[in-house]
């Protein structure tokens, strides 16, 4: 078990294993290709004409304490509209392609949806969002996660004052933020074998909240339903 637990360091070593969606620069960056085919149909009593669907593209960096870790790009979409005059929500899909993390020799993690969502923005809140992350290496098992479908990591993002909201087009509707979670909880580590510990002490993790930041900057494009 020594033996193996030292292997796995070394091949683990570096930075981490495991981001959530985060820090992006404020310079600008180009508008993407949105796609819409996840977007899920207005339920069957949805009062007419009031429904629209947003695809979202986001990229970004979590830090840990004093290591930040670099993402690639997220893609969410969900419908809103009204039902008897009051607001109502169904969400899409999230798609996360396994991240690779530099000096992992091969470690990567792929963001999964936790089964929650709120985006209706308000003063204190642009949005909440349910999450875990899967985490891949040769040496892990399957299943070894930051957080689980059953316990989700709960992301609560506010308005970013360094990215400010920018229109980029009004036809169709595109806008840009960016977004910040600086009270994010990290627990440990789950469903990872003995590498368990070793994943834990390289991300140092379970990290409390106040001592994470996860910054994003997302491009949503609108569509009418």
């Amino acid at each position: 078990m020594k033996r193996l637990l030292v292997a796995a360091a070394a091949a683990l070593s570096a930075a981490a294993l495991v981001a959530l969606p985060g820090h992006a620069s404020a310079a600008s960056s180009p508008v993407p290709e949105f796609d819409f085919s996840a977007c899920p149909a207005p339920p069957a009593n949805a009062d007419p004409g009031t429904w629209r669907c947003e695809a979202f593209v986001s990229q970004g960096v979590l830090t840990i304490g004093d290591r930040e870790i670099r993402l690639g790009e997220m893609r969410l979409t969900f419908s809103e509209g009204q039902v008897g005059g009051k607001f109502a929500q169904v969400f899409g899909e999230l798609r996360h392609a396994p991240a690779r993390i530099d000096d992992t020799f091969g470690a990567s993690m792929q963001l999964k949806y936790g089964g929650y969502s709120d985006f209706l923005s308000n003063d204190e809140r642009r949005g909440e969002l349910d999450l875990y992350a899967v985490l891949r290496h040769p040496l892990l098992p399957k299943g070894c996660t930051i957080g689980t479908l059953g316990a989700p990591l709960h992301s609560v993002v506010k308005d970013d004052p360094a990215v400010p909201l920018e229109v980029i087009s009004e036809n169709p509707k595109t806008v840009k933020f960016g977004v910040v979670d600086s009270q994010l909880a990290l627990p440990r580590t789950t469903g990872c074998g003995p590498l368990g510990q070793v994943a834990d002490r390289l991300l140092g993790l379970p990290s409390p909240s106040g001592k994470n930041t996860f910054k994003q900057v997302t491009h949503v494009q609108f569509k009418p339903l």
